[in-house]
């Protein structure tokens, strides 16, 4: 009985004919008894079994199949670079690799009431109603060897901005070739490489983002733009103290492992009617 209620939950919803998009455990219970699994169970109890298992059905995780043909070249050029190696020679001393990218519509979210700190037998709490006070922009450049961030605030995105912060990325502000040629004419030993779609988790300066995000933007609790803008530099200034390179583990080994898996999963593609 327990057995059937585990592989059960480990089904989707729509292939028992149940409306959902995924199991809550009253739903289980419902299920199993029309199924003739069980004459009657709680949720408690499915919860129960469920929390004790290695299995845990009610996650979920997203992925994305590499769509671009060059995945791999391209993914693997970087990779290079964070070993500290382009085209096949060393990195120099001289070198730098900067992994950058534009963290868009950073709100001012001013809360209705002000943010109150912790006190005895309470937690924070953070108004939820607030008015909208604008959104920047904050690009930056990660030193991947070095352990430096270079960051400015910016009204929008585009090639202005992201001119003057001399980077690299992928996004609709200095895509292709177009942008190489435009950079290199006016900086000649600059190297702009461009990570593959829907590659961003190879960005290092993405783990910056996510420093960012928890340390300043949660809760979102600023007074107008400029305070947000302010927030966002004072907090660079203070990281470049502190931060050390990340911890960079993965490899183009593990590159060509991760390939492997995927193209054993990949669907086959539609056979013409």
């Amino acid at each position: 009985m327990v057995v059937a209620i585990k592989a059960l939950a480990c089904e989707l919803p729509a292939t028992t004919g149940v409306p959902l998009a995924r199991w809550h455990c009253p739903d289980l219970a419902r299920a199993a008894v029309q199924q003739g699994i069980v004459a009657s169970v709680s949720g408690t109890t499915i919860w129960r079994w469920l929390s004790a298992d290695a299995i845990k059905p009610w996650r979920v995780r997203s992925w994305i199949f590499p769509r671009d043909p060059a995945f791999a070249a391209k993914a693997g050029r970087v990779l290079d670079l964070y070993a500290r190696t382009f085209d096949g020679r060393p990195l120099g001393p001289d070198d730098y690799v900067l992994s950058a990218d534009e963290k868009t519509s950073i709100q001012a979210r001013i809360r209705r009431h002000p943010s109150l700190p912790a006190a005895p037998h309470r937690a924070p709490r953070t108004e939820f109603e607030y008015t909208r006070g604008g959104a920047l922009q904050y690009l930056a450049a990660w030193d991947v060897h070095r352990a430096q961030v270079f960051g400015r605030c910016e009204p929008k995105t585009g090639i202005e901005p992201f001119g003057r912060l001399v980077a690299t990325d992928n996004g609709s502000s200095h895509r292709g070739q177009t942008a190489a040629r435009r950079l290199q004419g006016q900086w000649p030993t600059l190297r702009l490489v461009h990570l593959p779609v829907h590659a961003s988790w190879l960005n290092q300066v993405e783990i910056y983002f996510s420093v960012i995000q928890r340390k300043i933007l949660t809760p979102n609790d600023f007074g107008s733009l400029a305070e947000a803008e302010a927030a966002l530099l004072a907090f660079q200034a203070c990281y470049q103290q502190i931060a050390t390179p990340f911890e960079w583990k993965f490899t183009k080994s593990d590159l060509d492992l991760l390939l492997k898996r995927l193209a054993a999963h990949e669907p086959a593609p539609a056979l013409a009617a």
